[in-house]
């Protein structure tokens, strides 16, 4: 950590989890092991799951801030920001617009592809898209994904033409349209970010090496056999170069706090491409960010608290208290202790 943190000093914190999404599972065992990881350092941390209590009832609970251990809709798309930013309860990670954009592997790359970035060739596909078309445009293999779910959910690697109805009919599941991307043969990695402004830096570079090169549910939650190099076996200037290119992917989209970019390393001339950046990744013994802080001697709480500390609104308050209308004040609890 870059500074030493009072844990008395941070108040009563709500560790987010569970959520109505379809990663549920996922974020429960995060959520935990955030909220144990918390209370080891002596932080008055609570669990709150938005399934089962409505979000307003945190001001009830008058935490001081929340660690947002959600994953996927309602959780790291903005809607959950937006409501801690209606109640002045400063959050963790990136804000309302930077969470939703984030979310939309869509616009992720439209921003990308206007800040000049790598990203894989894509198509949007949709019930009446000629889906026979797609791998002479893309080539073979390519990949099917739901633009706006995490965790690989509804993914598919396409080999041939007739995979492409039953791949599109599964992301469809998930999504009401359909991301077709370039399959970039070569390496999987990812970087960790943390921070915000001039502090924001990036942790080593990971590669992912799951078995048969199928990184999904199974292998990136519960699976043993998926192999973890942290550091990525690469020569020095080719890493900085990927993490330089990770935090220009984090910032171009405004995100902040902390935060994991995935990208491809093409084999056939190590040329990195941008996939997508997770506002609020995985903290579950198998995740990648604990992974990489642990690889430079940072424990899974001390990251913990790291982050929590980093919790803040984004939204500036311009309404001054004499001209804030009836009841302003029940709707920005704390707000004029947010610089």
């Amino acid at each position: 950590m870059s500074a030493v943190v009072d844990p008395a000093r941070l108040g009563k914190v709500a560790v987010l989890l569970g959520g109505l999404s379809a990663e549920r599972e996922i974020s429960l065992l995060s959520g935990n092991g955030v909220l144990e990881a918390l209370r080891s350092k002596g932080v008055d941390a609570i669990p709150f799951d938005p399934a089962c209590r409505p979000v307003s009832e945190l001001a009830n609970e008058r935490v001081a801030r929340a660690f947002i251990a959600l994953h996927g809709r309602f959780g790291e798309d903005g809607a959950i920001q937006g409501a801690l930013e209606l109640q002045g309860i400063p959050y963790t990670g990136s804000g309302v617009m930077a969470s939703a954009i984030a979310m939309d592997k869509v616009f992720t790359k439209r921003i990308w592809t206007t800040h000049g970035l790598p990203t894989p060739r894509y198509r949007i596909l949709d019930q009446h898209s000629r889906l026979r078309e797609v791998p002479d445009d893309l080539g073979l293999p390519l990949i099917i994904k739901p633009p706006h779910e995490g965790s690989t959910l509804g993914v598919s690697k396409v080999r041939g033409y007739s995979d492409m109805t039953a791949a599109f009919h599964l992301a469809a599941q998930f999504d009401d349209s359909v991301l077709a991307e370039e399959f970039i043969e070569g390496h999987e990695l990812t970087v960790a970010v943390l921070g915000s402004g001039v502090a924001l830096r990036a942790l080593p570079v990971i590669e992912i090496r799951a078995p048969s090169g199928n990184y999904d549910y199974q292998n990136k939650y519960f699976s043993d056999d998926t192999k973890y190099l942290c550091p990525a076996p690469l020569a020095a200037s080719l890493a900085a170069r990927i993490q330089d290119l990770a935090l220009e992917a984090f910032r171009s989209l405004g995100c902040e706090g902390w935060g994991r970019v995935d990208l491809m390393l093409r084999e056939r001339d190590q040329e990195p491409f941008l996939l997508e950046i997770n506002t609020s990744p995985g903290m579950t013994s198998h995740s990648l960010v604990p992974m990489a802080a642990r690889a430079l001697g940072q424990s899974y709480a001390d990251l913990c608290l790291e982050i929590l500390a980093g919790a803040s609104l984004k939204i500036k308050r311009v309404v001054t208290p004499d001209a804030a209308p009836p009841g302003a004040a029940s709707v920005f609890p704390g707000a004029s202790d947010v610089e």
